[in-house]
């Protein structure tokens, strides 16, 4: 029953991407349902079905990518996690990522910056962890923290956070240019999800280290942090970086959504396997001529 649910998850005529990309213009977040499954009609356990089918499609473009970029290409692909806590940023990286090979992932999170760090311009650090060839990064966390936490908490003037946005753009369509895929996700959770997350945090002994007091003072600006994001998803949305929107309140679509998004954006890049730049027959009569 299952696998018949599961094959009704992707519609002949679209592409998830296209169903979760955020239209051009103004956002608002209250039109998006945080429960709704753009693209699959199944339950959570079809959804872990349709998954599953979807794991040896990523691992291959995967793993041509990688293969490239062993062999002298230069692109690569980056998946950058926005989110409220709790909206499954880390479990993202260990459902989707996890079923890749992970010689070939540069996953960095980012956490408060440091002293060094601070002491570059808002970009520095995030130039350092930039996947190189062949590799498929993931951002937990970016550089869309410097246009939201720091304009909740007042942590720099409005005329230096307001002009970031400008400065992102520039930044993602030169990693385009220069051959790395950007694929953006807000993983949009509601306010109740997120609370019930926290107290499963609370209630189990083996999660209870992921809670910090901290975080029931941030829902207290949970208002600011929606308004901060429309903001940057509307400023930040372009053509060649374009945002989508990840309803994330049912973790099992969550997962099943962005593996098809990097699936959709690695088949779109053509990989194939690198031709060797030996003769492959020649090779062979040698190694048999060996004991």
């Amino acid at each position: 029953m299952a696998k018949s649910k599961a094959a009704k998850a992707r519609p002949r005529d679209g592409r998830v991407s296209d169903m979760v990309r955020v239209p051009r213009g103004p956002v608002d977040l209250s039109a998006f349902d945080t429960t709704a499954t753009p693209g699959f009609d199944g339950d959570k356990e079809a959804g872990k079905v349709a998954l599953a089918d979807l794991g040896p499609r990523i691992a291959d473009l995967q793993e041509k990518l990688f293969a490239e970029g062993a062999t002298g290409g230069r692109r690569s692909l980056l998946l950058v996690l926005q989110g409220m806590d709790t909206s499954g940023k880390g479990g993202t990286v260990r459902h989707v990522l996890g079923q890749v090979d992970p010689q070939g992932v540069a996953h960095t999170a980012f956490k408060v910056p440091t002293a060094e760090e601070k002491a570059h311009d808002f970009l520095w650090r995030f130039r350092r962890a930039l996947p190189g060839p062949g590799m498929l990064g993931v951002f937990d966390r970016s550089y869309f923290e410097d246009v939201l936490v720091v304009r909740v908490h007042d942590l720099v003037p409005k005329q230096t956070w307001s002009r970031r946005y400008a400065t992102i753009n520039r930044f993602e369509e030169s990693l385009v240019s220069k051959g790395t895929v950007v694929v953006k996700c807000f993983l949009h959770i509601s306010r109740q999800e997120s609370r019930d997350r926290l107290l499963a945090r609370l209630d189990d002994p083996t999660k209870q280290w992921k809670f910090k007091p901290g975080d029931i003072d941030e829902r207290e600006y949970w208002g600011a942090y929606e308004q901060a994001y429309a903001d940057a998803l509307e400023k930040c949305n372009t053509d060649s970086a374009p945002w989508h929107v990840i309803p994330s309140d049912r973790k099992w679509y969550r997962n099943w959504a962005i593996t098809n998004l990097l699936v959709e954006h690695l088949e779109a890049m053509a990989l194939d396997w690198p031709k060797p730049d030996f003769d492959v027959e020649e090779q062979r009569r040698r190694l048999l001529a060996t004991e």
